[in-house]
């Protein structure tokens, strides 16, 4: 056996069609079909019936497949391993960030960082959290940009920033800094339910899973910052804000921010991998660009060590 024939069997797995497959592994049918029935003659077992369509994995192919699934992971793994031994920064990186995040940390960043290494792939995108942790427990994702501490045994945490929250209060235009406890949360207007943030403010706030408003016929789940600050404009109501979506708000709107008197509330924003994750190089290459790009914009106050409230 070897490992042409791993992949050809994972790409009949696949696409559930010999003809298919051989077109993905660029091969004709028939190689791919002969080099599929010398591995299953080789160890006694039938990984395909044939005669379905589309084709069908047997019961016994089903538990050989997930364990070539591992092989090839960990094949792909070594190849990796041997460019990080080799100072090689290429290939391709995946790197999902959430969406409270995404916006205003990605243009920080992240074409400086492209054009330093031009032979590494960069494929990003915008995920849930949720949706991140699970992409990288499955090793569909290399690199998770979310908030901190998620305390999981499957992956590695390396914080990268603390960002301070703010107040944004339409019917406030003071810059006078404010006090948790003085938020009035009748009239507090948070994004919906599977966004962290939208935790994270509960909790800032004491308040329940519920969320009360004055106005009591209106029931609006904002999906994005840009959204939520447009309807407690609309409404003369308030929200909490992470600082970063705060920094390039037009005047009109920047007049309504308030910051907090200590100890203010953060949340950690951070890299997550899952722990076999090989690209140290590049993980590494990242934070220090995060890093040095991060610590310009931040407060003042945030980097003398001013008293916090993690969140």
């Amino acid at each position: 056996m070897n490992i042409q024939q791993f992949q050809y069997i994972l790409a009949v797995a696949e696409y559930k069609h010999f003809e298919l497959a051989a077109q993905k592994c660029f091969i004709s049918q028939s190689t791919l079909s002969t080099m599929i029935s010398k591995f299953e003659d080789e160890i006694g077992v039938k990984l395909f019936d044939r005669k379905k369509k589309p084709v069908h994995v047997t019961a016994e192919g089903a538990i050989i497949i997930d364990k070539l699934k591992e092989v090839n992971t960990q094949i792909g793994q070594l190849k990796e391993l041997v460019k990080e031994i080799k100072g090689e920064i290429k290939g391709r990186i995946s790197i999902s960030v959430i969406p409270t995040v995404s916006p205003y940390l990605l243009p920080l960043f992240l074409h400086d960082f492209a054009r330093k290494h031009p032979l590494l792939k960069l494929e990003v995108r915008e995920q849930t959290t949720e949706e991140i942790i699970r992409q990288l427990k499955s090793r569909d994702l290399d690199i998770g940009i979310i908030s901190t501490p998620l305390s999981d045994s499957m992956l590695i945490e390396t914080e990268l920033y603390c960002e301070p929250f703010v107040l944004y209060d339409k019917q406030n235009t003071s810059n006078k800094r404010v006090s948790v406890k003085s938020i009035d949360t009748s009239n507090l207007w948070l994004l919906e339910e599977g966004h962290c943030m939208r935790t994270q403010a509960l909790q800032i706030c004491n308040m329940k899973k519920s969320q009360p408003s004055r106005i009591e016929n209106i029931d609006f789940k904002a999906g994005s910052i840009d959204s939520l600050i447009r309807f407690v404009n609309a409404n003369e109501a308030s929200t909490l804000l992470p600082y970063l979506s705060t920094i390039h708000l037009p005047a009109r709107d920047a007049k309504h921010i308030r910051s907090f008197i200590t100890p203010v509330p953060i949340r950690t924003i951070g890299l997550v991998v899952h722990r076999h994750f090989v690209k140290k190089k590049v993980l590494e290459l990242l934070k220090s660009e995060i890093e040095e790009k991060i610590k310009t914009v931040l407060p003042r106050s945030m980097m003398k060590g001013e008293a916090v409230r993690p969140i």
